[in-house]
């Protein structure tokens, strides 16, 4: 588990007790829930509190063609012959790490049937294909994430009532300056002129936009900035481009940036 674990500190500023909520959580291995929109600071989160914990993190970025089988493992066939490889779940599972399952709703639906049962008391994962039952490792947690935002319908009340919750959304002003101006080495001005721009176009949620500009877009932005590029056409190619594909909505959001700079 060595090459899972974090060597240095990744910056995350609190913007209450979530810091303490999640350690309280771990001292009791009880599975965590996080949700808030894209890009407002979850995965950055774990990262932060698995080096805060000394735990080893496996992460895995859910999409819509994973299943149970790629968390769990195969038989592949090499020039050695057959051999066993554990997925991420069941290698986190063994190792003791925390395992942090990415817009885990974005998966198949077998994959939430498949982390049940280390959801509750019992804490072991079948795999069916060694005919084990994997006790799991005293240190091993589960994480796991989604946007509601995105997913009306969220996850089944079977999945959701094993799990602690932690909300999250976008800080407050001051911490999103601070990590704005952090992460790309922009000055506190630039990333306070940014930060304004993002609360214009998460206003635009009411008027069609699906999701406003994440923190993550913000410090793009930031970064071209830095690097020499004009403010409104950083703000383009970072917010406003990859925000929609709507003629009136990308009007808006240049608008904001026009606005903003």
């Amino acid at each position: 588990m060595d090459a899972w674990r974090i060597a240095t500190e990744p910056y995350y500023a609190p913007s209450g007790d979530e810091c303490t909520a999640f350690e309280a959580a771990y001292a009791e291995r009880l599975p965590m829930l996080l949700k808030g929109p894209t890009g407002c600071g979850k995965t950055r989160f774990v990262e932060h509190m698995a080096w805060r914990l000394g735990k080893p993190l496996v992460t895995v970025a859910c999409n819509e063609d994973l299943g149970a089988a790629d968390l769990v493992g195969r038989w592949l066939i090499d020039g050695g012959g057959t051999r066993w490889q554990d997925g991420p779940l069941t290698a986190a599972a063994r190792g003791g790490a925390i395992c942090y399952l990415d817009e885990l709703i974005e998966a198949r639906p077998d994959t939430t049937v498949v982390i049940h049962p280390l959801t509750d008391t019992r804490r072991v994962l079948p795999i069916a294909p060694l005919n084990e039952l994997l006790h799991a490792h005293p240190d091993f947690a589960l994480v796991v994430s989604y946007n509601p935002d995105l997913h009306a319908q969220g996850l089944k009340p079977a999945t959701l009532q094993r799990f602690c919750a932690l909300r999250f959304d976008h800080p407050p002003a001051e911490t999103e300056v601070a990590v704005v101006a952090h992460e790309s080495g922009a000055s506190p001005e630039l990333a306070s002129s940014l930060v304004a721009l993002g609360v214009r176009t998460r206003r635009l949620r009411q008027h069609g936009l699906e999701d406003g500009a994440s923190t993550r877009m913000l410090v793009r932005a930031a970064s071209l900035i830095r690097r020499g590029i004009a403010p409104r056409a950083a703000c383009r190619m970072a917010v406003v481009t990859p925000l929609t594909d709507d003629p009136e909505l990308q009007q808006a959001l240049s608008a904001a940036v026009d606005a903003t700079f």
